[in-house]
């Protein structure tokens, strides 16, 4: 029997159209001698929806037509079962499946922040990536950065404030950011994409990236930048026992610093006239470095992805400063965009055992959680990541 596989997607954030892409990309590449495939889109009004159309980019080209066609859905816990069924529910016909496993392919806020985890923990649902804890520490730009100190991780030197104290004593502030000296990158804390990202190079270029920062979040990052920078990129694979680095990437921006239209609007494009997400971006695979920068940077990259406690597939971002040759990580995707199999496959077509080594290494944590509560207890447990590995039919 085939495991029951669903593709959470979509959701409220603005970087909703990406989790479209990437998941179309995670679909495309599934196993489907192993999996039948389920597709919960979450609109964003924050309502689940499924159809089969769903399984393919095309059918969001209108997606208000879409979902006139498509089934509302809400999960249901029913005594270790967790079914489909059909919102509001009809006195009759109301469940449409059941789930056992869950891929989660949502970026940014209400999904990649740990909400969307904590969700499916409650429903006892096994699912592939981080847990609540990994992927809230991800998502939030400042705390991310404290615990990788901790961990003696290089990150670039920074301070961070709320938009309210921003208002109250904004020179304060100001004296404080000056320390560290301009250029300075400034970001909202809990935001990714490069969303709502810019670079101010004076006084008065920091008010104003200051304001575009606030329309996003609260809290605010404000980082030294680094003049002379090239960007690299690597994944990580595994859970806290045991990692594998992928290969390491340059992307290339049109712009100081690799933009949203970079990452996602350029290049890449099909028949449907859509970007194919992270996959389409220009950029060298493998980059262009010396042995000895790659492993460090492989091997910060191992480092932060234990230090944050994440499982299953992440990519981090690492900065060089080319006059100096220092080596700083940017940042941790938790959920990254095309989930990053391009750095482990050359192929769309060669990623079916990508998204199946996913699902069976990002496994150990709901592994855990399955054993205390006894759910699952129909799934024969065998191999080293036991109950979770034969949940997704391994």
């Amino acid at each position: 029997m085939k495991t029951q596989l669903a593709f959470m997607f979509g959701g409220r954030s603005v970087e909703h159209e990406i989790s479209v892409i990437s998941a179309q990309q995670a679909i495309a590449a599934a196993d489907k001698t192993k999996y039948d495939i389920i597709p919960i889109y979450i609109a964003k009004d924050g309502m689940m929806y499924t159809h089969p159309e769903m399984t393919s980019v095309d059918a969001f080209k209108n997606v208000k037509e879409l979902i006139k066609k498509a089934n509302r859905v809400i999960l249901v816990n029913d005594g270790g079962s967790v079914k489909i069924e059909k919102y509001p529910k009809p006195f009759f016909g109301g469940v449409i499946g059941t789930v056992d496993v869950v891929i989660p392919v949502m970026h940014g806020t209400w999904g990649e922040d740990g909400n969307l985890q904590g969700y499916l923990e409650t429903l006892m649902v096994p699912y592939a990536g981080c847990d609540t804890a990994s992927s809230a520490l991800g998502m939030d730009k400042v705390l991310m950065k404290q615990v990788l100190q901790a961990n003696g991780v290089p990150v670039l030197p920074c301070e961070y404030f709320y938009t309210r104290a921003w208002v109250e004593s904004p020179d304060e502030i100001i004296a404080k950011i000056e320390k560290i000296g301009y250029p300075v990158i400034v970001k909202p804390a809990s935001l990714g994409s490069s969303v709502g990202i810019k670079i101010a190079k004076n006084q008065d270029e920091l008010k104003e990236a200051v304001d575009e920062a606030a329309s996003y979040s609260e809290k605010i990052l404000v980082e030294k930048a680094i003049t002379a920078l090239r960007e690299i990129n690597c994944s990580a694979m595994g859970d806290s026992d045991e990692v594998k680095t992928s290969v390491c990437e340059e992307p290339f921006s049109g712009d100081e610093i690799l933009s949203y239209k970079d990452k996602y609007m350029k290049g890449g494009k099909g028949k449907t006239g859509k970007s194919s997400g992270m996959a389409s971006l220009d950029r060298k695979v493998p980059a262009d470095l010396d042995k000895e920068t790659e492993t460090k940077i492989r091997g910060y990259v191992a480092d932060t992805f234990k230090a944050l406690g994440c499982s299953g597939v992440s990519r981090v971002d690492c900065m060089i400063d080319k006059e100096t040759g220092e080596i700083f990580v940017n940042e941790i995707n938790t959920v990254p965009g095309s989930l990053a199999y391009y750095l482990f496959c050359e192929r769309l077509s060669d990623a079916k055992q990508f998204f199946s080594d996913l699902l069976e290494e990002g496994g150990r944590k709901q592994e855990k959680q399955i054993l205390e509560t006894g759910a699952l207890k129909r799934v024969k447990t065998v191999g080293k990541s036991g109950a979770f590995r034969s949940a997704v039919g391994a």
